[in-house]
């Protein structure tokens, strides 16, 4: 069974309706830094892993650094697929889609859009195959993806979890044991109508 630390990424510069792969600002670095140093101190070194965007990887880099490893990038734990819309209808369908369920995402997708069961899918399936521990840095939605799939909840969002906050489980195939809910604070995304 692997034990997973899904690290949710630190504050980043903007938000995911504004700019579709931004960096971390300052407060952002200094949670990173403090994440990094938390699990420094808890964790014997395992493998690293990171979605591909920014806020991840930048995110990644502190605890690269003290463990001197290099995370290597999983495509399945990057940010939900937005549809074909622009920035600031994309804002409104997520902020739409993460008061629904799975079913209700996949039925609603505007025309162009990815099949966000097969999306889900994919990230559940990707973390099955993990052979051991591992600390992976991802986003807001794959983080409840697997929190959801632990309580049998089939609800896009089933808590919050904060910046550079850490969820724990364990993986056996594709069943998911919760073992630690992350810190939990307000998202920009739900904040705004």
């Amino acid at each position: 069974m692997a034990r997973l630390y899904l690290i949710r990424h630190a504050r980043p510069s903007a938000s995911w309706g504004e700019e579709s792969d931004p960096a971390l600002d300052a407060i952002g670095r200094e949670q990173a830094q403090a994440a990094a140093e938390a699990l420094s101190q808890t964790l014997e070194h395992m493998p690293i892993y990171t979605s591909p965007l920014r806020r991840c990887r930048e995110t990644a880099h502190p605890l690269e650094k003290l463990w001197q490893r290099t995370a290597d990038v999983l495509e399945p734990v990057a940010e939900i697929p937005s549809p074909p819309l622009d920035r600031r209808r994309r804002q409104q369908w997520l902020t739409e889609a993460m008061l629904g369920t799975w079913q209700d995402l996949n039925r609603s997708a505007p025309p162009g859009s990815p099949d966000y069961l097969a999306w889900r899918q994919a990230l559940l399936s990707a973390l099955a195959r993990m052979s051991g521990d591992a600390v992976i840095f991802t986003h807001f939605i794959a983080i409840n993806v697997v929190v959801g799939t632990a309580q049998s909840r089939d609800d896009v969002a089933c808590f919050r979890p904060d910046h550079a906050s850490v969820t724990c489980v364990e993986m056996a195939n594709e069943s998911v044991r919760l073992l630690e809910l992350g810190r939990q604070s307000d998202t920009a995304v739900l904040a705004r109508g």
